[in-house]
This record gives structure tokens, sequence and C-alpha cells, in this order.
């Protein structure tokens, strides 16, 4: 199973920073994620960069059990 980790308000849409999920593409775990977390949750995704292992990441990309996934939100600062 993959991990995705998660951020800043997703991190709080979903009430966790990270979590298992079996598939087989990082499209296919985003939707998982957004089944699993509700659509306060789904409402986020579209704004957010994701990452496999570091590097950006496509819907239909490959994930496999050793992957980490990330979904990072826009954040502001100053």
């Amino acid at each position: 199973m993959a991990t995705l980790r998660l951020f800043a308000s997703i991190r709080e849409a979903a009430a966790t920073s990270s979590v298992e999920i079996d598939a087989s593409t990082i499209g296919e775990v985003v939707r998982v994620a957004s089944e699993r977390f509700g659509p306060s949750f789904g409402e986020l995704v579209p704004t957010c960069r994701v990452w496999c292992n570091g590097e950006p990441a496509f819907a239909d990309d490959p994930v496999g059990p050793d992957d980490e996934v990330a979904l990072l939100p826009p954040v502001s600062g100053g």
C-alpha cells in the first residue's frame, strides 16, 4: 500500500497526517482518500500539488507499496 501524506488544511480536513491506501495509480490514491475523508477533503484536492517520492506526480502515474504520495495545498505566510 502507498503511504499518503497530508499537510496543512487538507491534513485538518482528514484529521490525520498520513494513511495507507491500496491503489495502483496516483489518481486512484486521491480518489480513495476523497471517498474516505468526505466532501470537505474532496473540495481541497483540486487546489493541491501532488508529489510522489519527492517528485511532481500526475493522476496516471503508477504507485507501488513503497511509494509515498504527498498532497500539498497552497500555503501563505509572511
